[in-house]
């Protein structure tokens, strides 16, 4: 990344799940550092307190914290769209605070057009119904990120490609695939009958652009994706919206193991253990 802050108008980034192993926290302070936007939405679950607890909480996450604490000072505008993982905040939904301020939803105008942007969990059937559940599937997904970066510092360490378990495990089983889908349609129905033209969403961790189109009409779907598994944003200036990605982005004196130069292995194996033991005994 250069040295010179890009200027846009609107960064829209969700799901980052502060407090968790699977957080991207280091490149997301790099990308936040290489970006003056004069609006930034949090699209919600930007802290995961679902999974928080004072064991893990390392300095690469509180000093995001302060980024976005600089840009509100700098002038940047904030709006912390609740999430699931961040539920607890709803009730502070309305709170004004200099720059930043609490929602559960925002309707904006751009270059004339109507957005709606929300965190998307309110279209999750288990959210609403089975949230023990719910929690219970957040609890396997860290376990499952604390293995996969156990396994990428093994192939790091052979100058092998990294992977992503979690995605695999998505692209691999239908009813992932299928969930994926009906989220999207059922978001973009929503947007059309309330006559919006584009319609921003977090919650699935699958970062998209593309238009949707049903007996009603179209809209521009678009989802921020996720600070976990795609590293990547939304982002608008000069009447373009796109799709970051931190991965193209980054240089290539900028690529080494970033994600596990917090912990070592035999910590990150302690941390496996430990958090197996503390499942155990909860199930």
């Amino acid at each position: 990344m250069s040295g010179t802050k890009r200027n846009l108008e609107f960064a829209i980034i969700s799901d980052v799940h502060l407090g968790t192993y699977g957080c991207h926290a280091r490149e997301l302070k790099q990308y936040l550092r290489s970006i003056k936007p004069e609006t930034l939405v949090l699209n919600g679950d930007i802290f995961d307190i679902w999974q928080f607890n004072k064991r893990y909480w390392p300095k690469q996450h509180m000093k995001v914290v302060k980024e976005l604490l600089d840009m509100m000072l700098a002038g940047t505008k904030i709006y912390y769209i609740t999430g699931n993982h961040d539920e607890m905040l709803r009730r502070f939904a309305g709170l004004k605070l200099g720059e930043l301020e609490v929602v559960n939803k925002l309707i904006l105008t751009v270059n004339k057009e109507k957005v709606w942007i929300f965190h998307g969990d309110v279209f999750d059937v288990t959210m609403q119904h089975a949230r023990w559940l719910t929690k219970l599937g957040a609890t396997g997904y860290d376990l499952l990120i604390l293995i996969n970066r156990l396994v990428n510092q093994a192939l790091f360490a052979m100058s092998r490609e990294r992977i992503s378990l979690s995605k695999r495990i998505k692209k691999s089983v239908k009813s992932a695939v299928k969930y994926i889908n009906n989220f999207e349609r059922l978001t973009a129905a929503l947007a059309i009958e309330n006559g919006c033209k584009r319609v921003i969403c977090g919650h699935i961790h699958h970062p998209e652009i593309r238009k949707i189109e049903n007996e009603s009409g179209s809209v521009i779907y678009m989802n921020s994706g996720d600070w976990v598994e795609n590293l990547t944003a939304l982002e608008y200036n000069e009447d373009v919206w796109k799709l970051y990605k931190y991965t193209e982005d980054i240089e290539s004196a900028d690529q080494k193991d970033e994600e596990t130069s917090d912990l070592n292995t035999k910590e990150l194996f302690h941390l496996l253990v430990s958090e197996f033991r503390i499942n155990q005994a909860v199930s």
